[in-house]
C-alpha cells in the first residue's frame, strides 16, 4: 500500500512514527511548514525510508494565502499519488485542503485525532459542525480511549475507529535514562540538578496548571520530612508569571527552572528524576507522560489528561488526581515520594504499560485504519454532497 501522511510540523515524535510506517508500507509523509510558533524544535532529518515534502519549508502555512495553501497540498498529493491519505484533525486549512483533494480524486482519508470530549466546552452547533465534517473521513486513529468514544459520538463509526496516535520512541527515552542513570553524579554536576526531584516537562501556558503545580508542591514541601526538589521544563507566555509565583511561594531555592530543552538533552531529566508529575487543567493526550514512562518512572497524572485512563494504572504506576484540587495532587506527591512507596516497581510497571504504545504501534494502526476507508470506500456508492462541499470550502476560509 502506498501511504501518505500529513503533520502541520514534524517534531521528533512525528519522525519516529513515519520511520515505523516507511518501514511497513510505501509512504509519502507531507510536512505543512518548517516552523511553528507553538514548538520551538531543532529542524529534524527524515529517516531514509520515506519520502519527505514540506509544504512551506521557510514559513508557517495558516500564514499563507489560502490558494497557494491548496495549490502546494495538492501538488504534494498529486506527486505522492496514495492509495489512503491520514490527516491531522478536521479544522485546520491545511487538512481541510488535503480531505477536498481526496474527495475530488475518490482517495480513501483517515483522520488522526487527539481530541477528547473533555479538552474544552463543548458547544452543540459546534459539535454538529464538526460531526458533519467527521463524517467526510472513511476511518478515524484516536489517541486512546477517550478519542476513540468522541471520534464515535461524531459519527465516525465503532469498526472504522482506531486508536494507538499517541505514541513517541520509547527507546529513546528508555536508553537515554539507562545512560544518565550509569553516570548519574557526573550529569547532575553538569545539569545543576538535585540529588532527588520531581520532574514536570511542558510549555508555560494556563493550561499545564504549573500555578497549581507549585501551590500543591509548596504544601508537599510543608508535610514532608525530607522533601525533593522540583524541576520544571519548558517555556513560555507564562515565563515571568511561573517565576513570580516561585518567588511568592518561598520556592526559589526548590523549584528549578532549565527551560526549554531540545529532544536529545530530555532523557536525562529524566532519567535522573525520582517520579514524574504532569498537573495539566485540560490536555488532549499528555506525550510527556509517554516520555516518562518509557524512561522508568513512577507518574503522578491529572483525570483531565486524554492519556490518563490508558497509561496510568492506580497504584500500580503511578496516580491521578484532579487538577481543580490542589490538595489531591499534594497527597499524590507525598504518597509517590513517601519511602513506603516501591518506585522501582511503579518504574518498571510503567515500562510495560508502555511497551504497548509504540511508534511500531502507530504503524501497525495506522495501516489497519487505512484497509478499513479504502473497503468503506469500495463498497459505499456515496458521493460528497453539495452541502458537505460548500462546508468544507467556508470552514477553510473562515
Amino acid at each position: 500500500m502506498n501511504l501518505a501522511v500529513i503533520f502541520f510540523r514534524f517534531g521528533p515524535y512525528h519522525l519516529a512514527r513515519l520511520r515505523a510506517v516507511g518501514a511497513i508500507v510505501e509512504l509519502t509523509a507531507i510536512e505543512a511548514s518548517g516552523r511553528t510558533a507553538e514548538y520551538d524544535w531543532d529542524v529534524v532529518e527524515a529517516a531514509p525510508n520515506f519520502n519527505r515534502l514540506t509544504l512551506f519549508p521557510d514559513g508557517r502555512h495558516r500564514e499563507q494565502p489560502l490558494p497557494e495553501l491548496r495549490a502546494r497540498m495538492d501538488r504534494a498529493l498529486s506527486e505522492a499519488n496514495p492509495d489512503a491519505v491520514a490527516i491531522p484533525g478536521w479544522d485546520d486549512p491545511a487538512a481541510l485542503s488535503a480531505l477536498r483533494w481526496c474527495q475530488d480524486h475518490g482517495v480513501p482519508t483517515i483522520v488522526m485525532s487527539a481530541s477528547t470530549a473533555l479538552d474544552t466546552e463543548r458547544r452543540w452547533w459546534r459539535e454538529a459542525v464538526k460531526g458533519r465534517v467527521v463524517r467526510n473521513y472513511d476511518a478515524g486513529l484516536g489517541g486512546g480511549t477517550r478519542h476513540a468514544e468522541y471520534l464515535q459520538t461524531l459519527g465516525m463509526p465503532p469498526g472504522r475507529t482506531f486508536t494507538g496516535y499517541n505514541v513517541v520512541d520509547n527507546s529513546h527515552f528508555a536508553e537515554g535514562a539507562r545512560s544518565a542513570r550509569a553516570d548519574a553524579e557526573a550529569l547532575r554536576r553538569e545539569y545543576e540538578l538535585p540529588a532527588r526531584y520531581f520532574l514536570a516537562v511542558g510549555r508555560f501556558i494556563p493550561k499545564k496548571n504549573l500555578d497549581g503545580l507549585l501551590r500543591a508542591y509548596s504544601r508537599y514541601r510543608d508535610r514532608a520530612d525530607d522533601p525533593w526538589a522540583l524541576v520544571v521544563l519548558g517555556n513560555g507566555p507564562l515565563d515571568d508569571d511561573v517565576r513570580r509565583w516561585r518567588r511568592e511561594l518561598d520556592l526559589d531555592e526548590h523549584v528549578f527552572l532549565p527551560g526549554f530543552k531540545q529532544y536529545d538533552e530530555l532523557p536525562v531529566y529524566y532519567g535522573l528524576a525520582d517520579a514524574f508529575v504532569h498537573a495539566s487543567r485540560r490536555e488532549q493526550w499528555g506525550l510527556v507522560v509517554n516520555e516518562a514512562m518509557a524512561a522508568g518512572l513512577p507518574v503522578v497524572v491529572s483525570d483531565r489528561c486524554g492519556c490518563a485512563p490508558d497509561l496510568v494504572e492506580e497504584g500500580r504506576n503511578g496516580f491521578s488526581f484532579s487538577p481543580s484540587d490542589d490538595d489531591a495532587l499534594t497527597d499524590a506527591l507525598v504518597r509517590i515520594a513517601s519511602p513506603d512507596c516501591d518506585r522501582a516497581a511503579m518504574g518498571g510497571a510503567s515500562r510495560e504499560i508502555i511497551a504497548d504504545w509504540t511508534p511500531e504501534t502507530f504503524a501497525r494502526q495506522l495501516l489497519r485504519a487505512a484497509r478499513a476507508a479504502r473497503e468503506h470506500v469500495n463498497s459505499s456508492s456515496e458521493k460528497t454532497s453539495w452541502f458537505d462541499t460548500l462546508l468544507l470550502e467556508a470552514l477553510m476560509r473562515r
